[in-house]
């Protein structure tokens, strides 16, 4: 359905060309015209037995529950999860949080939409860290690392992949481009420390750095929604990651087994511990250091955008992050605020 350039009126089917309205700016109170992307979708009950559809609808500033509360059944059929609908509703707040009241829906096509109005990317250069990426290749002096490398990243497929996805689904970077973003990060403070501790095998751990998390390209789908892919829930990135190295290293001449090995355990060592999911822990200098670095730029992302997401209330500290475990300091405001103490349960 081609869309009519007009404000809405109550008329069923009327749709907007330009997304005006974003999550972030949704009071309650106030009625809801504007396009969403379906992130969750079921079916529940009343205590009275009658049907209604629970929505979980995002764009590129957050999240926000909506429901459909009459002629659930019927509504249900004209549209799934990810898809782009546009509603007219009311907002509300249900227990102190935001809640849609969807009145009516249309889904959109394709055509219709501008994706990147609905999903979350990165805010860097993508196309600026892919190239500083490639000059640190450029610079690996071992010629087996510097082909395996390129062996990656010279492929086309891989690489446009590696630009697009997301580093994680519910911690850090979670949005297209987080795991070029991760890596690039990650492998600039690698360089920066690889001279300052003796002994260390700078082509390994930029090499390590690179291609630690190169498994999450077929760990995630991410055309729309960020869901973990039949081969990432079964068998991980860490796992996919070493069968893609070793993959790629069978087809490289006379590649060093020893330097092949050390590349393995650092990839299958880079979460730590084995609560986290590494099979290994660090066992050799490079590996060590990936593992903090990696873990440094991971918390430090997931801190900042939690800060972000709460950076117009009214207080110092951030709700509970249930990953991190602790409460968040966000600093005094500008004007003076009623004294706050340590909320209960801080660690």
């Amino acid at each position: 359905m081609p869309f009519n350039k007009v404000l809405y009126e109550g008329k069923t089917g009327d749709l907007l060309k330009t997304k005006n309205l974003y999550i972030k700016d949704i009071q309650p109170g106030g009625k809801v015209l504007d396009s969403f992307l379906v992130a969750e979708k079921n079916m529940a009950f009343s205590q009275k037995g009658s049907p209604y559809l629970n929505l979980r609808l995002k764009d590129k500033t957050g999240q926000v529950d909506g429901k459909i509360w009459d002629n659930a059944l019927e509504w249900d059929k004209r549209f799934r999860k990810g898809d782009v609908i546009q509603i007219n509703a009311r907002a509300l707040s249900f227990r102190n949080s935001l809640q849609l009241s969807i009145l009516e829906l249309t889904t959109l096509d394709d055509s219709d939409i501008i994706l990147s109005d609905y999903v979350a990317t990165t805010k860097m250069d993508v196309e600026s860290m892919f190239g500083d990426l490639q000059s640190y290749i450029e610079r690996i002096e071992t010629p087996s690392l510097k082909a395996l490398l390129k062996a990656f990243f010279d492929d086309k497929e891989t690489a446009e992949r590696f630009k697009r996805a997301p580093a994680a689904k519910g911690f850090h970077h979670i949005y297209l481009g987080g795991l070029l973003e991760h890596t690039h990060s990650v492998t600039r403070l690698l360089d920066q420390i690889a001279s300052h501790y003796p002994g260390v095998n700078r082509d390994l751990l930029l090499t390590g750095g690179i291609l630690h998390d190169i498994g999450k390209i077929n760990e995630f789908s991410y055309d729309r929604l960020v869901e973990y892919s039949d081969e990432g829930r079964l068998i991980g990135h860490i796992i996919i990651g070493v069968e893609m190295i070793d993959e790629k290293i069978a087809a490289i001449p006379d590649f060093p087994e020893s330097l092949a090995m050390e590349l393995r355990h650092l990839v299958l060592s880079h979460h730590g511990i084995l609560e986290y999911g590494s099979p290994k822990r660090p066992k050799t200098l490079e590996a060590l250091m990936v593992h903090y670095v990696d873990d440094l730029d991971a918390k430090v992302n997931a801190f900042q955008e939690y800060l972000n997401d709460f950076r117009n209330e009214e207080t110092g500290w951030t709700p509970f992050h249930r990953f991190l475990e602790r409460y968040l300091y966000r600093g005094r405001l500008l004007e003076a605020a009623p004294e706050e103490s340590i909320p209960p349960g801080e660690l």
